[in-house]
């Protein structure tokens, strides 16, 4: 079974948690800390098999590759990606964001592009190719999908 394609909102939370340094890496496992700090996800990659297990939220209950998965693909140079994406995506709180805008992630998207658009200047219409083309990138590995693992730890 392979994953389903994430919504493009997982790979702005992936780039952030990069520019907040929120993870630790170790060969092709990783623990991935939340926005809030108070939970981490854990991700294992297995090349020799194209699979990839987490246990965030997205991944677990609802079968897309979610953003500490996307996470992992970066920092190991699996999938490439411009640096200054993640720079201007720190310090966002995913889960506030997410929760004013109640996870409709269009509108998320839209209030994120604004903030950085005006604090740092970004051209969307670029940012946005940079970012399509890091999700197209995702989704060509064709990613394979175990069975359910550790659920998602609990809590904000």
């Amino acid at each position: 079974m392979k994953w389903k394609p994430a919504p493009i909102i997982k790979v702005y939370e992936a780039l952030g948690s990069i520019g907040d340094k929120r993870f630790e890496v170790s060969g092709n496992t990783a623990k991935v800390y939340s926005s809030s700090g108070k939970k981490h996800y854990d991700v294992v990659y297995d090349p020799t098999k194209n699979t990839i297990t987490a246990n965030d939220n997205g991944s677990y209950w609802v079968g897309y590759l979610g953003y500490p998965s996307i996470l992992l693909l970066l920092v190991l140079g699996i999938i490439k990606y411009d640096h200054k994406l993640a720079e201007h995506l720190r310090g966002f709180n995913w889960k506030n964001i997410n929760k004013k805008f109640k996870n409709d992630f269009t509108k998320t998207q839209e209030y994120v592009d604004q903030t950085i658009s005006e604090k740092y200047g970004v051209d969307i219409a670029k940012f946005h190719l940079a970012l399509k083309k890091i999700h197209e990138d995702i989704n060509n590995l064709q990613l394979n999908k175990p069975a359910k693992g550790k659920r998602p730890p609990a809590g904000d």
